[in-house]
C-alpha cells in the first residue's frame, strides 16, 4: 500500500534575549523555499527532507513537501512570520484533509515566537487542529530542544539527532520516516513521555565527542533495541530561552506501556542531574586567550572559539572583545570570523581592493555583551558577494551566504567582515574569501561547537573563551523572568 505523507522543515532556535526580533525576512536570508524548489536545494545534502525522501522513495510514499526554511537563531519569531510559514504548513494540511495518511516534520525544538513560549507546540496544536488526534505526525528535532509536553501529547514520534556537532541529519530523519512507515501500516502505536530536570542545560551543552554524553547515548541506543523502544532522544537543551519549560529533556518514543520506559528516561535524566557539575571546557578570557596564541608554536594552527559571541545561538556575532585583545597582544599570522557588521562591510564594498581603510568595526548592537566597536585601520584584500558552497559534514552540497562581505587585514590578522551572521562550520566560510586557514598559526571564530567537524581536523589545539557577549556563560547576566525556579545553575544550592 502506497501512503501519502505531507513533509516540511520549519527551524529556529529562539535566544529570547536578543533585541533582534525574527521577521519573516530573517527566513528567506537561507531561503523560504516551497515544493520542488525546496527538494532541488535540499533534497540530495545531509538534510532532514533529504532522509524523508529516501525513505519515501525506499516504501513507494507520495511525498507532499510544503517548504522548507530556517532562520539564524536570534530573537522570537514574529506572529507575521510564523503565521505565513507555519500557516502554510497547515493550510496544505486542512487543503488534503482525508487524503493524507502522516505528516513528517523537520523542526528545531526551541522556537519561541512573540506570542507563545512554545512555537513546535503551537504548529502541532494548529494542525491538530485540522487534520483531527489520530493522523500519524512524526517530528525530527535539534538536540538543544527545549522539549515541552504539550509537543510530546501532539506529536507521536519525535526524535532528537544524536550528535553535536550535529551530522546525521539526514539517519535521524530515516529513523522517524522508518516509525512513521510502521505506524501508518497499523504496526506500532506510538506516544513519546519525557523526563525533565531542572536545569537551564545539560553541562556540556550536549556535546557529544567526549564527556559522559558519549556514554549516554550509547545506552540509548542500545535501549531502542528493547522490546517497546522504539527511539530514545537526549536532549542538552538552549539555555538563552527565557520560557516555563527550559532544559535538558529525555524522550522515549514507545509502544506499549509506559512505565519501563519512563523509569529508562528518568535514569538518565538522573545522570545528568548529578553530571551538573562535569564542565569539561575550559573558559578562558579573551586576554588569557590572546596570550595562549602569542606564545602558541604548534606545527598546526590554534584554534580559539568564541563560545559566547555564536550566532548559531542567538549571539550577535559583532562582539570584538576577543579580536581587540589578539590585536593588542600583536598576534600575527592569524586569521578571524566572522564580524557580523553591515554597517562596515556597506563602508568596504565602496572601497577598493587594496585601499588602507579607517574602519569602527563591530560592537553595534549592544555593547555590553562583546565590546565597544574597533577604532583601527586596515588593507582591504577581498570584496563578495557572499555567496558559496559548503563542503563539510554539515553544510556539504548546500548553498549558503554571508550577504556582502569583505576581508580586511588589520596588522596581522585577516577578518572576515560579514552582513548576515552565521557561526564558523565549515572551512568554506573562509576559503571561499581567500582566507586557508590550515595557513594561518592562529585562526579566531565564532562558534560554540559545531566548528569541530571541520576545524578540528587541521587544528594543533583547540581552546574556547568567553567573550562576555550575549551567549556568556555567566547566566547571572541574563534577566531569567519566566523559568521555573528553582533552576540550576542560577539556584546554585539547590536540591531535588
Amino acid at each position: 500500500m502506497s501512503f501519502r505523507v505531507l513533509t516540511a522543515e520549519f527551524s529556529h532556535e529562539t535566544n529570547t534575549f536578543s533585541v533582534r526580533k525574527t521577521g519573516y525576512d530573517a527566513f528567506t536570508v537561507e531561503g523560504v523555499l516551497f515544493g520542488d524548489d525546496a527538494i532541488r536545494a535540499r533534497g540530495e545534502a545531509n538534510t532532514e527532507i533529504a532522509g524523508f525522501l529516501d525513505i519515501g522513495r525506499k516504501h513507494g510514499w507520495a511525498i507532499e513537501h510544503v517548504l522548507s526554511t530556517g532562520a539564524e537563531p536570534a530573537g522570537p519569531v514574529t506572529r507575521d512570520a510564523f503565521d505565513r510559514i507555519g500557516g502554510a504548513i497547515v493550510k496544505a494540511a486542512a487543503e488534503r484533509k482525508g487524503e493524507l495518511d502522516g505528516i513528517l516534520l523537520g523542526l528545531h525544538g526551541a522556537m519561541v515566537t512573540d506570542f507563545s513560549p512554545d512555537g513546535e507546540g503551537e504548529l502541532l496544536e494548529r494542525l491538530r487542529a485540522v487534520v483531527g488526534p489520530d493522523l500519524p505526525i512524526a517530528v525530527t528535532l535539534d538536540p538543544h530542544a527545549n522539549v515541552t509536553a504539550k509537543m510530546c501529547e501532539l506529536g507521536d514520534i519525535l526524535i532528537s539527532f544524536k550528535t553535536y556537532p550535529h551530522i546525521d541529519m539526514r539517519e535521524i530523519a530515516h529513523h522517524a520516516g522508518e516509525l512513521l512507515q510502521k505506524t501508518m501500516a497499523g504496526e506500532i502505536r506510538p506516544k513519546t513521555l519525557l523526563a525533565r530536570r531542572p536545569m537551564l542545560e545539560e553541562a556540556n551543552a550536549g556535546r557529544t565527542d567526549i564527556g559522559p554524553m558519549v556514554e549516554w547515548i550509547a545506552r540509548a541506543r542500545a535501549y531502542e533495541e528493547t522490546a517497546g523502544a522504539l527511539a530514545v532522544s537526549i536532549n542538552g537543551a538552549f539555555p538563552n530561552a527565557d520560557i516555563p519549560e527550559v532544559g535538558p529533556t529525555v524522550l522515549v518514543t514507545y509502544d506499549g506501556d509506559a512505565a519501563r520506559h519512563q523509569a529508562f528516561a528518568e535514569s538518565i535524566a538522573d545522570e545528568i542531574w548529578d553530571n551538573r557539575f562535569n564542565v569539561l571546557n575550559t573558559f578562558y578570557t579573551v586576554m588569557q586567550a590572546a596570550e595562549i596564541a602569542h606564545d602558541y608554536r604548534g606545527d598546526r594552527p590554534l584554534i580559539i572559539a568564541d563560545y559566547a559571541d555564536n550566532p548559531g545561538a542567538g549571539g550577535y556575532g559583532d562582539a570584538t572583545a576577543l579580536l581587540g585583545a589578539m590585536l593588542e597582544v600583536g598576534i600575527g599570522d592569524a586569521c578571524f570570523g566572522p564580524i557580523v557588521d553591515p554597517e562596515t562591510a556597506n563602508q568596504l564594498h565602496r572601497a577598493s581592493v587594496g585601499d588602507t581603510v579607517q574602519l569602527k568595526l563591530g560592537g553595534k548592537t549592544d555593547p555590553r555583551f562583546g565590546g565597544d566597536p574597533l577604532e583601527v585601520t586596515g588593507k582591504l584584500l577581498v570584496i563578495s558577494d557572499g555567496k558559496l558552497i559548503g563542503d563539510g559534514e554539515q553544510l556539504g552540497g548546500l548553498e549558503f551566504s554571508f550577504g556582502p562581505t569583505a576581508v580586511v587585514q588589520i596588522d596581522g590578522i585577516a577578518v572576515l567582515v560579514v552582513t548576515e551572521p552565521s557561526q564558523m562550520r565549515d572551512l568554506q566560510q573562509f576559503r571561499a574569501f581567500g582566507i586557508d586557514p590550515a595557513r594561518h598559526r592562529v585562526v579566531g571564530l565564532k562558534s560554540m561547537q559545531h566548528f569541530r567537524a571541520a576545524f578540528e581536523p587541521i587544528a594543533g589545539k583547540v581552546i574556547v573563551c568567553d567573550s562576555g557577549a550575549l551567549c556568556t556563560m555567566d547566566y547571572s547576566r541574563m534577566p531569567y523572568r519566566n523559568v521555573a525556579r528553582p533552576i540550576f545553575p542560577l539556584d546554585r544550592d539547590m536540591t531535588l
